[in-house]
């Protein structure tokens, strides 16, 4: 059985993962934690830390499990470049799993991104369209930005350079090179995301709509016990499903 601890328990995804957690019979839920608790003093009994807390929280977080040398799963999104770096300095004291999205029909939407966008090349534009609920802080959600660096990697651009957030007044004709991104928030969305390929005479879309946090809570609470066998190191959700 793998001890878990969730950073993040008054969200809505952390609320979700304590209630997934409670009903996997392979997990036992050590605390969750909040603003406020303290996750130094029950970081000992835990074989694994959930974050899914906020940006700011990430970085002390990761410092204190290296320190432990308890494995990390981070589903928080937003971070500093500062941040990153940082928590990704830990990678060599301890397994960290570090997704975008730990749904399995997402990862699947990444492996299948990478495909198409080979198999079509350079003649098809490029657009991702994601959406959310209105609470949701960051934009674009750390899905599409997953999204966008996969487009990006595959057609050997600058992703910097070539990323265009929206559209407004005369931006003059699109660029075959550039990779667009739009956010759209309301209602209660879970996520949506779309991948668009737009050809002369064709249009190819990739979509995955999320309808419950189920989806993800599972694939982190798996990612968490996945985690705990592994070597130190920076995995994602691709490694966890076999996809790499």
């Amino acid at each position: 059985m793998t001890k878990v601890i969730i950073n993040g328990a008054n969200g809505r995804m952390g609320e979700t993962l304590l209630r997934c957690g409670e009903a996997n019979p392979g997990i036992e839920i050590v605390a969750g934690i909040d603003v406020g608790d303290d996750l130094a003093g029950v970081v000992g009994q835990t074989d694994a830390v959930i974050d899914f807390s906020f940006h700011e929280a990430t970085r002390p977080t990761a410092e204190l499990c290296a320190a432990h040398k308890k494995a990390l799963v981070i589903g928080t999104t937003g971070h500093s470049a500062g941040d990153k770096e940082s928590v990704l300095k830990l990678q060599s004291e301890i397994p960290i799993v570090w997704a975008s999205n730990f749904s399995t029909g997402v990862n699947t939407l990444f492996w299948l991104t990478r495909k198409a966008t080979e198999v079509l090349g350079a003649d098809f534009d490029l657009e991702v369209v994601e959406m959310h609920h209105r609470l949701k802080r960051d934009a674009p959600s750390g899905t599409a930005a997953t999204l966008a660096e996969i487009l990006a990697e595959v057609r050997n651009v600058s992703l910097e350079k070539e990323l265009r957030h929206g559209r407004d007044g005369i931006v003059g004709e699109r660029t075959g090179s550039e990779i667009g991104m739009h956010s759209l928030r309301g209602g209660d969305v879970v996520g949506d995301h779309t991948v668009v390929y737009a050809g002369n005479g064709e249009r190819l879309e990739l979509t995955h709509k999320a309808a419950s946090r189920d989806t993800f809570a599972n694939g982190a609470l798996r990612a968490a016990t996945w985690a705990c066998a592994q070597t130190p190191g920076l995995y994602n959700m691709e490694n966890v499903l076999g996809l790499k």
